[in-house]
């Protein structure tokens, strides 16, 4: 009794092309995401910096860093342009964190009076939002409408929860620097921000984590405030006194 085969070659000659290809693809947004990592630690280098810099010249620092950005544009276009061809959550995980740390560093821009919005002027302890991240990148946000590259609400948040601890180490830096007003206003800024964290009803694991995580942020900037008003360094802010300082 003759037997015949079910299977045929061209099956897996299929299979191959598509895994090829896959291949190619991650390939591809590897290199891209390798570019922007590395305009992302040139970014993060700068913004270091900030520690050691007094206020009065933070705009030479802010110009540095927003160059530094522009590139970080150019590459998430690039990397918006050749992922929208695939679908979004089969290769998302590939450059959602490092794509979190660059909304970080143009957050951390902004807050410290870069990045001047048509609706939303540059002014030191301004937080950029959702959409404003998209305009700094020219990317769009939270699509809900169209399987293509953006920027999520995730991402933003996560990036956010990284900034505070960039805010917490600033305060105590700033008073060694003589500032003694600037942890004000980053302790007036992390706990509206920290009280924005408690309204949300967040279902993703690590975000929550995060979020729960800035109280500790928010615990060490009003240490520091704390002893700067024991020593009588500075007095206890009211409301309208945190605004005026921000807004100078």
């Amino acid at each position: 009794m003759s037997s015949q085969t079910l299977l045929h070659p061209e099956i897996f000659t299929s299979l191959n092309d598509r895994i090829e290809e896959e291949t190619a693809v991650r390939e591809t947004l590897t290199q891209i995401i390798q570019r922007l990592e590395r305009a992302v630690a040139t970014a993060q280098a700068l913004l270091s910096r900030v520690h050691g810099t007094p206020r009065a010249r933070y705009p030479a620092l802010i110009e540095q860093v927003e160059a530094v950005i522009g590139e970080q544009r150019e590459i998430i276009g690039e990397l918006s342009k050749t992922a929208s061809n695939h679908p979004y959550y089969k290769y998302n995980s590939k450059w959602s964190r490092t794509v979190q740390s660059a909304i970080t560093t143009a957050i951390y821009t902004a807050w410290l009076g870069g990045f001047p919005l048509d609706d939303s002027p540059a002014r030191l302890g301004r937080l950029a939002t959702l959409e404003d991240i998209g305009k700094i990148y020219q990317v769009p946000t939270n699509l809900k409408d169209k399987d293509a590259f953006h920027i999520t609400i995730e991402e933003y948040l996560l990036a956010l929860t990284e900034f505070t601890s960039d805010l917490s180490r600033l305060a105590i830096n700033s008073v060694t620097m003589g500032d003694f007003e600037l942890p004000l206003v980053i302790s007036a800024f992390i706990k509206d921000l920290f009280a924005g964290f408690q309204v949300l009803n967040l279902k993703n694991d690590i975000l929550r984590k995060r979020a729960d995580a800035v109280k500790y942020d928010v615990k060490r900037v009003e240490d520091v405030v704390y002893d700067l008003s024991l020593r009588g360094l500075v007095k206890r802010p009211t409301d309208a006194d945190t605004e005026m300082k921000t807004g100078a």
